[in-house]
This record gives C-alpha cells, structure tokens and sequence, in this order.
C-alpha cells in the first residue's frame, strides 16, 4: 500500500511542492501568504483578548502577554539600547512574537514550514528595520552627520581610503542583507533537514533491501529529535533578530561612533 502512495506521489519533490503556486484558484495566495496572514492574526486576536479586560491580578492569558512583552522591553530595548529604546519596545515586541510565531509553523503536523523560509519575508521585515535605523539616524545626526556618524573611524588618514568603503558596506548594505539571510538560511535549512529525514524514513521503508528498511525508524527518529531542536532554533531566530534590531537602534542613536 505505502508503495503505492509513493508510487502516485512525485519523488523526490520539487521546487514547486516546497513552493506551491496558488490555493483556493487566488493566483497571489501561496501557502507562504496565507500562514503569514495566520500568523498576524493569532498575535493580534491573542494580545486584544489578552489584553480586552486586563485585571490586577492578571489571568494566564494576560500574564503571558505581560511576560512577553515585559521580556523585551526589559531585557531588549532597555538593555541594549538604554532608557531611550523604551519607545521602541512595541515595535521590538511585535517582531518577537510575529517571527516567533512564524517560525513555529514549522514544526505544526501539516503546516509544517514557516514563512520565513520564504526569502520575501525575511527580506520584508529587515526592510522596516532598515528604514527605521536611518529614519532615527538621520534624525539624531542629520543627513551628512549620519553618514559620518555611519562610516568614519578614528584613523590615520592612508587608512580612510579602506576604512570608508568598509564602513559603508557594512551600514547601508549587509546589516539588512545579513539580518534577512540569517533568519531564511536558519529556517529554510530546518524545515529542509525535516523533510529529509521524513521522506529519507519512507524511501528505507519501501527499498527493496530488508536490511534497510528498519533504518527507517532511525530516520523517523531523527524527524522528532530534530523537531525538538527546530522549536529551541525557532525562538532563538526571533530572538537574535530582535536583538540585532537593538543593536543597530541602538548603534545609530549613539552620540559617539
């Protein structure tokens, strides 16, 4: 029977089986869209409910809301920023839990991707961070005093001519390319090792060798553990983005370079 569920199925499984094309006859809506559509609306239904009638004594709901948010105020946007990335804690929340919840698709029976292996997404929110840092540099310094602020190092002279470049690269072109590639390399390769060792089970099971057939157990077993560690990867990935996003904020906001 498996063998003729292998036999009607497409294997190995290509590009557009990662990357359907449409669903519901909407040429735009790809599963990509629609689990990230999913995920706004579970973070924004969650934190109005959790939120809708807060109490002193705060029920689950509203004590992880708390929790979460207090998490990243405290422990991001003050810490790496200061007392001035207190004004940036809505935004710096909001992104935790929207990659967070993002990246745990990935492991949930038939979703199972998240939507930041899709490289648009990632690339998207870099892009709000992006313009967020330039829009407070240029603010602080203004134009010209950003761009120094960017890309001048205290150095003799012979060696601005390879410092400068250096700099501007690294402040205008791979801190948002670096910060989007970070987190789709991360679950792009996760959601990929996943599907590896599941379909890598079935393909043992239906070899024609009885010796390799009990391996597929032992790649069965692998999916699991490797689930485990794709959920302690899916909140460190949120978590690294969102401290980077500090990082920059906080960089750019700085009086001194």
């Amino acid at each position: 029977m498996s063998g003729l569920v292998l036999a009607e199925t497409p294997f190995p499984p290509s590009v557009e089986d990662i990357f359907p094309p449409h669903l519901f006859g909407v040429e735009w809506l790809t599963k990509f869209s629609l689990f990230l559509w999913l995920a706004v609306a579970l973070v924004l239904i969650y934190f109005l409910v959790s939120y809708r009638d807060p109490k002193i004594v705060p029920t689950k709901k509203q004590w992880l809301a708390e929790s979460i948010y207090g998490f990243v105020r405290e422990g991001v946007a003050k810490d790496v920023i200061g007392h001035e990335g207190l004004r940036f804690a809505p935004y710096l929340a909001s992104l935790f839990v929207f990659i967070l919840v993002g990246n745990i698709f990935s492991i949930i029976p038939f979703i199972q991707v998240s939507p930041m292996a899709h490289i648009a997404f990632p690339a998207g929110l870099a892009i709000c961070t992006y313009v967020l840092y330039l829009f407070q540099g240029f603010k602080k310094h203004g134009f010209a005093g950003y761009i120094k602020h960017a890309v001048y190092l205290p150095a003799p002279w012979y060696m601005q001519f390879l410092l400068i470049p250096i700099e501007f690269l690294q402040a205008f072109v791979l801190q948002p390319v670096t910060l989007a590639l970070r987190l789709f390399a991360n679950m792009f390769a996760g959601h990929m090792l996943l599907l590896v060792f599941t379909l890598g089970g079935f393909a043992l099971l239906n070899a024609e060798s009885f010796f390799l057939k009990p391996i597929s157990l032992v790649s069965w077993a692998m999916t699991i553990g490797l689930t485990f560690f794709e959920l302690l990867i899916a909140a460190l990935q949120a978590y690294v983005f969102t401290l980077l996003t500090a990082n920059y904020l906080a960089g750019v906001l700085a009086d001194e370079h």
